[in-house]
Parts: structure tokens; C-alpha cells; sequence
């Protein structure tokens, strides 16, 4: 008698509906460079923005899987995803990293996720240490050269601001003097805002058009 044997269908793992427990500061810079990159780059339909996303590198590897803080991928549809696995995607891997580095992260982020990251191919990889504990500067950054990631070195503003150019990005990762991090387009001469931030924004701008006398809904 012949025995079949049935494969065991390999799960990648997804979200489960579980909060992912983050501090404050963490999440507070988690959830600004999502939405600042998202804005920055909503009418790239090949640009995907994300963070806090199981994402696997090696089919038939469960365990080969990471979670990065912020990442974008271009080459590839903006479309939400449950999970991002490289082999749906025509094998590409994200172009840029940010982890937001935390007491119960800080060994991994330093030490293997610089090995890893690498191996993947992803092109800037950059740290942040919000309370300035285990990062000194606070910000980070390093860029692939020929398989090898090669430390960047700021550029000085003169109000002591740190200023790290992204190739992948084309924007500024800026390291303000009071430690917050911001991007900064060149082009546009402004930082990146958060969806609440532009609603203020647009909110204060309707204000000033209403005190002239114009009302905001003529111009739309």
C-alpha cells in the first residue's frame, strides 16, 4: 500500500490583531515617517510606503522575517498589504529602512539587522534614538556600497541642525538641535508633515482666507 504524504502548507506570519506594544516617543516617530512618506509620495502609484509590516525575504523560510519601524520600496504597486513577502513582489526588497531604536531593539538594530539588511539589498538604512540613550547622535545612517554598508557622515547646519542626504529618498533626514528627527525636501524648502499636520495647515490657511473675505470653497 502506497502512504501519501500531504506538505504541510508553510505559514508566514500576519498580523493577528494584536497591538504591538511601542512606547511614546517611538510610536510617535513611527506614525511620522509612515504618513510624512506616504504624503510625500500619494501620487506615485509605484512607490509603497509602510511600518510595523511582517515582511518576509526567503520563500519557504518563516523564519526569515523582519518587522522595520518605516520602509519604502519602489518598483512595486502603493496598494495596502496584510504582509509584504519578497517573492509576490518580483523580488524586490525595500530600498530604504528606518528603525526607531528602543532599549529591547537597540542590539538587533546595531548588529544584526545591519548583516541582514544588507544580504536584502536595501540601499540606506538609517537608526533613530528618540530619548538619545543608546545612539550618540541620535540619528544614524548608513548606505550600501558594493554589498557593504558604509557609515554616513552628516552635513553641519548652521543652527546645528545634522542634515543626512537620502539618495533613495531624494529628500534631507534632518537631526534638529533639540534631538527631533524631520525630512526635509530641498526642492519644496519645507519638512515633511504628518496627515494631522497638513489638516491644521489647510485648516489655518482656510482661517486666513475667510478673515480677507474669500471663501476657501470658491477656490476647490
Amino acid at each position: 500500500m502506497t502512504q501519501a504524504y500531504l506538505k504541510t502548507p508553510i505559514v508566514y506570519p500576519e498580523p493577528d490583531g494584536s497591538p504591538m506594544a511601542e512606547s511614546d516617543p517611538n510610536r510617535d516617530y513611527l506614525v511620522y515617517g509612515v504618513e510624512s512618506l506616504k504624503l510625500y509620495f500619494q501620487h506615485r502609484t509605484d512607490v509603497y510606503v509602510s511600518g510595523n509590516l511582517w515582511l518576509s525575504y526567503e520563500q519557504g523560510v518563516p523564519d526569515a522575517v523582519v518587522c522595520p519601524d518605516v520602509f519604502v520600496v519602489f518598483g512595486v504597486e502603493n496598494r495596502p498589504r496584510r504582509s509584504y513577502k519578497v517573492w509576490e513582489e518580483s523580488g524586490k526588497t525595500p530600498d530604504w529602512i528606518l528603525e526607531v531604536t528602543s532599549r529591547s531593539t537597540r542590539n538587533k538594530d546595531e548588529r544584526e539587522k545591519p548583516d541582514t539588511y544588507a544580504r536584502m539589498g536595501v540601499s540606506e538604512y538609517f537608526q533613530y534614538d528618540p530619548t538619545g540613550d543608546y545612539l550618540k547622535p541620535r540619528l544614524k545612517g548608513r548606505r550600501l556600497v558594493k554589498q557593504n554598508y558604509q557609515v554616513l557622515t552628516p552635513n553641519h547646519l548652521e543652527d546645528g541642525t545634522l542634515s543626512f542626504p537620502s539618495q533613495v529618498l531624494g529628500l534631507e533626514i534632518h537631526l534638529l538641535q533639540d534631538g527631533q528627527l524631520r525630512f526635509f525636501n530641498p526642492q519644496a524648502q519645507e519638512y515633511l508633515r504628518t496627515y494631522c499636520e497638513e489638516r491644521e495647515r489647510a485648516d489655518r490657511f482656510a482661517a486666513r482666507l475667510k478673515e480677507l473675505g474669500i471663501d476657501p470653497s470658491e477656490l476647490m
